[in-house]
């Protein structure tokens, strides 16, 4: 078993209790963060090494250290738990069953940013974690961890959950801060950035829940300790979000650099393939991620082992490789159909998109359009083409990575699967059937391919 910082005390019976949780050690990286200089928590973060888990993985202490301090506004601090990202629920699990650890975070890393008002911004979909949250910050209320001058430390902090209207945009910090205000959920152009001008126009930090729930265990160790765990620049534990066609499907929490190998296949995790059916293709980060053919997920294109950290997962580019994303682990067996799959993400994009920037408005839409036509049988090899065009027209042409994460796995499906979408094209009557790989998986039927032409 690896080490666990964010999972160790999850499973103690009433652990989301104030009571139980503060038995167990709870609110002690509080208690040591007031009686240090904000300036050295940051720097704690910074070197731990600590890395932005909702997908981008920029580093956590660096991001603080460009809040603008000189110009006297009040500061915030913001709680990314809007977790939209097709395949990631990992943050549900933490604010579900242990929520005063995220709460705890959300204290001290406050009090590292001088920020008085803080916010956490959960997903509309998780009413129950809502109500969850908010029983937890009412205990610690009571408990003098909230309020004014908690603990007589001369610190005061209000801490409130905003509960957002379901739209996947607003897990852009910029287009979140904007629902928070009120307004409908656009990302903002930047610069400015939220460090500088964020919420009302003040310095603003935003970051995901598995990151905040991290900073407890850093203060109280130390940013050492933590850098000491994982491999390189991928220090510490991350959570994964599993699905698909393993054999133990859920959330692990598991120190980086761990070969996808062994993740994937050993019983201490997801235990390998369901029906021991051969392994297809793996998304590895979130339905925004590329997907990886099954030659290259437990291998890179060098033939080195493929891990479980930001820098092999994306070894090779988008080319032969992908991204480590939001831990979103989605994995496909030879029954799955990649081009029903790359439709319902981009049926879901066109959905989300918020409409500010034409190549996202309407080049998700028109993608969503020929993956439909394709996987009812009524696509031509022409579409496959036009497929590409788009999706190269839409990345990195929008104000938000919207787009891109629309792009991404058109893109990325097609590089990696074109020959399935030429079967589609060619052999229309072969897949009207909607379990038409359960039935002749792909394996078996692409030799037609060889045998016919457009």
């Amino acid at each position: 078993m690896g080490q666990k910082i964010l999972f160790e005390k999850i499973h103690i019976p009433g652990i989301k209790t104030y009571d139980v949780y503060r038995e167990n050690g709870g609110y002690a990286s509080v208690e040591k963060a007031l009686k240090m200089n904000p300036d050295d928590i940051t720097e704690e973060v910074k070197t731990s090494g600590l890395r932005g888990r909702g997908g981008a993985g920029f580093p956590v202490g660096l991001k603080w250290s460009f809040i603008d301090k000189k110009s006297g506004n009040p500061r915030h601090l913001v709680c990314n738990a809007d977790e939209s990202e097709p395949g990631t629920f990992k943050d549900r699990y933490l604010m579900e069953y242990i929520p005063h650890l995220l709460i705890e975070g959300m204290i001290t890393s406050s009090f590292a940013l001088g920020a008085n008002l803080s916010y956490i911004y959960i997903r509309g979909e998780y009413m129950w974690v809502f109500k969850t949250l908010e029983r937890a910050i009412k205990e610690a209320y009571a408990a003098g961890w909230l309020g004014k001058n908690i603990k007589g430390s001369g610190y005061d902090l209000d801490l409130h959950v905003h509960c957002g209207g379901g739209a996947y945009i607003c897990g852009e910090e910029t287009a979140l801060i904007e629902s928070l205000e009120g307004k409908r959920g656009n990302p903002r152009i930047k610069p400015p950035f939220p460090a500088v001008k964020g919420l009302w126009q003040n310095p603003t930090v935003v970051n995901n829940v598995e990151s905040i729930a991290t900073v407890p265990w850093i203060i109280l160790n130390s940013g050492e300790d933590y850098s000491k765990i994982g491999l390189g620049r991928s220090t510490g534990t991350k959570l994964f979000s599993v699905s698909g066609h393993v054999k133990k499907p859920g959330v692990y929490e598991i120190e980086m650099g761990m070969t996808v190998d062994e993740f994937m296949n050993s019983d201490e995790y997801c235990g390998g393939m369901i029906d021991d059916r051969p392994l297809k293709g793996l998304i590895p980060g979130g339905s925004s991620v590329p997907i990886l053919p099954k030659h290259l997920i437990f291998k890179t294109a060098n033939g080195e082992d493929r891990l479980m950290t930001y820098e092999s997962l994306s070894d090779g580019g988008f080319a032969t490789g992908s991204s480590l994303g939001s831990g979103g682990f989605i994995v496909y067996n030879d029954t799955a159909c990649i081009v029903r799959n790359t439709w319902n993400f981009s049926r879901f994009y066109h959905h989300e998109s918020c409409g500010q920037c034409s190549p996202c408005r309407e080049g998700t839409g028109w993608m969503e359009k020929i993956l439909w036509r394709i996987e009812n049988g009524q696509g031509t090899e022409e579409d496959i083409d036009l497929l590409w065009s788009i999706q190269a027209k839409i990345e990195g042409n929008t104000i938000c990575p919207l787009g891109d994460a629309a792009a991404w796995p058109v893109a990325a499906a097609i590089r990696h699967f074109r020959d399935e979408f030429e079967y589609h094209v060619r052999f229309p009557e072969k897949i009207k059937n909607r379990d038409h790989f359960v039935n002749e998986p792909f394996e078996k039927v692409k030799h037609l391919l060889q045998n016919t032409t457009v």
